[in-house]
């Protein structure tokens, strides 16, 4: 992924599945609100992900392929997801939420990320995780 900031990695502690193994910090007024609008889904592919903080909601106006969102209480146990978000539209905005991570389109159904997960987000290499 393209986009400029620190990396990390998301992981699944409740499934024991890495979600995101290049983790983009969208934590600007700018970075949070470009998020992925006019990225190219070459750019954004399985393995990237950019969480966003803080953030209770999101769109996709001006993208151009669909997202996969977790919405993230301040302890990050999921609250929320949307499953492919299609491009152009208004996602749900959840008071609960702390946080958004924003995925490639079917990651959630392949990890099985369900309300209630816990995930693990941190700033650096994921131990063990392919970087490819």
């Amino acid at each position: 992924m393209s986009l400029p900031g620190s990396t990390g990695y998301a992981f699944n502690r409740t499934r024991q599945a890495y979600l995101a193994t290049r983790v983009t910090l969208a934590a600007t007024h700018w970075s949070r609100f470009r998020g992925l609008m006019c990225t190219a889904a070459a750019e954004f592919s399985p393995g990237d992900g950019l969480w966003i903080v803080p953030c209770r909601g999101v769109h996709s106006f001006a993208m151009k392929f669909p997202i996969d969102v977790i919405y993230l209480d301040a302890r990050k146990c999921v609250v929320h997801i949307e499953e492919n978000l299609r491009p152009w539209r208004v996602a749900k905005v959840s008071l609960r939420a702390a946080s958004v991570l924003e995925l490639p389109a079917d990651t959630l159904r392949s990890s099985r990320t369900a309300v209630g997960d816990e995930i693990d987000i941190a700033m650096g290499q994921a131990r063990g995780a392919s970087t490819a």
